[in-house]
């Protein structure tokens, strides 16, 4: 144990000092300040300088040498901090060596070296650490006093009495000094004590120094106990592995000893990152090795490493570029769809140019069960590129797109690279599901997220948190779906082609039955080697009275129990008659036994009215399954003048029927309306069906005719149909959902439809078959109406011609 010293440093002392001092260079020890240590000197250097040093004023500076072997260091191989101590004693032994006791006074530091060919003699500056916060340096002086503590007991070889000593101690210097004197470690971790100018970083330094020593101490102990418990040959291999690795770190050893080590850098050099990357890799790895395992940051650390090495940076797929490949494989999978189709297809002809151009964004939109998630998967079979899918409905937060940051506990990347780790290629094809069942709260938007994620003059930098740093996207090919248009955001939209995917015709859902689902179903329920018919009247039945939807995910469901029906009965029969349910049976499905499986029919076709009433009007509406025929009731009776709307309408309905109103009344003479035709009438219109909301301006036009209707009591023709905003000024402006408006209306019966004059354009792309057997009437104005519905007005000229 250190001897401490009695002597108290005042002012005095330290003017007592001189500015030039000898410089006694030690070959194996540190001395601190306030310490009594006995020094063998032995070179004649040194022998000389502690000579100078007694007979003048007992002051000598003490260093400590960068290298013990060296036996005739240069200035260069002393440490430029050390001690201000003064001699003793000196005294001379038989063998030549000389023992000088000598009292630590004070830390200082060299400044430059005198030319003195006798021995080393420096001028010698005084540090005198400065006043640090009392807080702070209470809780450090608990901490250095309680790792001290365990030290001791731990240590074997410092007896017990040194606590005693260092708590007689006050100050907090002295205490300082006396721990980093009893501290049993190599000169280079004591002389970084004596580096730091402060009070405060010398004791962050004893702490560190104190806390690396107490953990290898308690590992030491660990191997002694699980000695003498006759530990197994795989516990010792690791504790003399683990022991040996924090003695390397200890002493800067670099070399990688664990094999575990070995094989995750080869992993990491044969990941074939980009050059930032792997410098990141190696950077998290080095820190790896010198993290304990125990360690919560160790796995941390393990974890980044291995989604950095199983996250793709190079490997992709050969594009299937034939372009008759290409369609075969489209039309394989899916009956009609040719807009998408004509898309990829050109696609795959600009990389037969090119041969790479930027990711392609594509959103389908359409209603369920049309094919869009399919569709893209079927896309990425004829390409020859793997596929993932991402669910967006329901996502809320920002960092299931972006990840969470490494700080947080079980942080893991966003879905995007999630994703690609799960394709294992670079250019894979990854379908964005229900993008437009994002929703945002606290924890942020994630479709802002998606703004980089789907841009292409962006994505080739894509920053996920956890992995921070940029991410390659730009040959990913993104696809999108969605049910609806306007619920996603406009700055999205910018940034994708947008294909709608309209409903399907009942033709349509016929050849896809015979197609695809029919063949599915029958190998699902077993019934591919039994001789089973189904007619296209069953399918069309099936449609008709047990379906109502654009897609056809509801005709697969009870195509699916018709057949699982008809199983069961083929099943019984065979059992009946003793034969073998692998025996062949031939089946005839019709349309009685559909009627008889299935149950009553669950819809009934809507059409339209057989006679025609005062105030009644037929409009067209759209929903998420397709359109509908929208009947509207407008009857008058006598009472206050105010207008009533029922149906579970919304305001946006409400507001237009307000604006039906003023526009009829402003243009009584005009349509030969009575001039106070709404004095002391009440009006109540009524849209039927009234469980199901309605809103939306496109019943405008409709609400309007039911009220003219009304207020002149002229019948209107039962087979006329009419979609349209309108405005006080009578214009009838575009709406949305044309495709399904019409398919209604002709499934219905309805022979002529109105249409408003700017959405004349849309019906170019509008299938032959929907238009077929129908009159579709461009109007611009809402008396353009009026002769279609009821017949000519005189004086009331309508400005167009009915289309075919």
């Amino acid at each position: 144990m250190t001897e401490l010293s009695n002597t108290m440093l005042d002012a005095s002392v330290v003017e007592d000092i001189p500015d030039i001092l000898p410089v006694l260079p030690l070959r194996d020890n540190v001395i601190f300040p306030y310490m009594i240590f006995p020094v063998l000197v032995g070179r004649e250097q040194s022998i000389r300088a502690a000579n100078v040093a007694l007979d003048s004023t007992k002051f000598i500076f003490l260093s400590a040498q960068r290298k013990a072997n060296i036996e005739d260091p240069t200035i260069e191989d002393i440490y430029s901090e050390g001690t201000i101590a003064k001699i003793i004693q000196i005294l001379k032994l038989p063998n030549g060596l000389m023992k000088i006791l000598v009292d630590g006074v004070i830390q200082g530091r060299i400044i430059k070296f005198n030319n003195n060919p006798q021995y080393f003699e420096a001028q010698v500056e005084v540090v005198i650490p400065d006043a640090e916060d009392p807080r702070e340096m209470n809780a450090l002086v608990r901490q250095m006093t309680s790792l001290f503590k365990d030290y001791v007991k731990i240590n074997r070889t410092i007896p017990a009495e040194a606590v005693s000593a260092y708590e007689n101690i006050d100050e907090t210097d002295r205490k300082l000094f006396y721990v980093a004197a009893n501290i049993n470690q190599s000169i280079e971790v004591k002389q970084n004590i004596l580096a730091k100018y402060s009070l405060r970083d010398q004791i962050y330094e004893i702490i560190k120094i104190l806390n690396s020593e107490v953990d290898i101490l308690k590992i030491e102990k660990e191997i002694e106990n699980k000695v003498q418990e006759n530990i197994t040959k795989t516990q010792r291999k690791f504790i003399i592995q683990e022991q040996i690795r924090i003695l390397s770190d200890e002493l800067g050893d670099e070399e990688e000893i664990s094999p575990e080590f070995v094989k995750l850098k080869e992993k990491i050099q044969k990941a074939k990152m980009p050059k930032n990357v792997t410098e990141k890799a190696f950077e998290e790895f080095n820190k790896l090795k010198k993290t304990p395992p125990s360690s919560p940051e160790s796995t941390v650390i393990r974890n980044y490493l291995d989604w950095l090495i199983d996250v793709p940076w190079s490997k992709k797929t050969k594009d299937q570029l034939d372009l008759k490949h290409v369609k075969t494989i489209l039309d394989e999978d899916h009956f009609g769809l040719e807009k998408p189709k004509d898309r990829i297809v050109e696609h795959i002809a600009v990389l037969n140019l090119v041969k790479q151009m930027r990711g392609q964004i594509l959103c389908f939109v359409g209603p369920p069960g049309v094919g869009k998630t399919s569709l893209g998967k079927s896309i990425a079979r004829a390409i020859g590129r793997k596929f993932v899918r991402i669910s967006l409905g329901g996502v809320r937060d920002e960092a299931e797109i972006r990840g969470h940051r490494r700080t947080y506990i079980g942080s893991l990347p966003g879905k995007i690279i999630q994703s690609m780790k799960k394709a294992g290629t670079i250019n894979p094809v990854i379908l964005l599901d229900e993008i437009d069942k994002m929703s945002m709260d606290f924890r942020g938007d994630p479709s802002s997220a998606m703004l980089e994620v789907l841009d292409p003059e962006q994505n080739h930098t894509f920053n996920d948190h956890y992995l921070d740093i940029d991410y390659d996207l730009s040959q990913v090919m993104f696809i999108t779906t969605a049910n609806v248009r306007y619920n996603i955001p406009l700055p999205l939209q910018d940034r994708m082609e947008i294909i709608e995917l309209p409903g399907y015709l009942q033709h349509e859902k016929i050849q896809i039955a015979k197609r695809h689902i029919i063949p599915k179903q029958l190998k699902a329920h077993g019934l591919e080697k039994h001789s089973l018919k189904i007619d296209d009247k069953v399918i069309q039945k099936v449609i008709v009275d047990y379906t109502r939807e654009a897609g056809v995910r509801n005709l697969e469901r009870e195509i699916a129990s018709l057949l699982r029906k008809t199983a069961r009965e083929i099943v019984i029969e065979l059992n009946r008659n003793g034969r073998s349910v692998k025996s062949k049976k031939s089946v005839r499905i019709s349309e009685n036994r559909v009627e008889k499986n299935l149950g009553v029919p669950k819809f009934r076709e809507r059409k339209i009215r057989k006679e025609s009433l005062v105030g009644s009007i037929t409009g067209l509406a759209w929903t998420s399954v397709g359109g509908e025929i929208l009947m509207v009731d407008a009857t008058i009776m006598n009472g206050p003048e105010k207008l009533t709307i029922t149906g579970q309408v919304g305001n946006v309905m409400k507001e237009s029927a307000l604006a039906a109103l003023s526009y009829l009344r402003s243009n009584s003479k005009e349509l030969k309306l009575a001039a106070n035709f709404h004095k002391g009438k009440e009006i109540h219109i009524h849209l039927p069906e009234g469980a199901i909301p309605k809103d939306g301006p496109s019943a405008g036009i409709t609400l309007a005719m039911a009220m003219f209707s009304a207020f002149s009591k002229r019948v209107p023709k039962n087979d006329v149909a009419m979609t349209g905003e309108i405005t006080l000024r009578g214009h009838v402006l575009p709406i949305g959902g044309l495709n399904e408006k019409l398919l209604a209306a002709r499934r219905s019966g309805i022979t002529t439809v109105l249409i408003p004059k700017d959405n004349e354009k849309d019906l170019v792309e509008i299938k032959k078959e929907v238009k077929e057997g129908l009159n579709i009437v461009p109007i611009e104005k809402i008396k353009d109406a009026v002769p279609f519905v009821f017949g000519r007005l005189k004086n009331v000229k309508p400005s167009v011609r009915k289309k075919k």
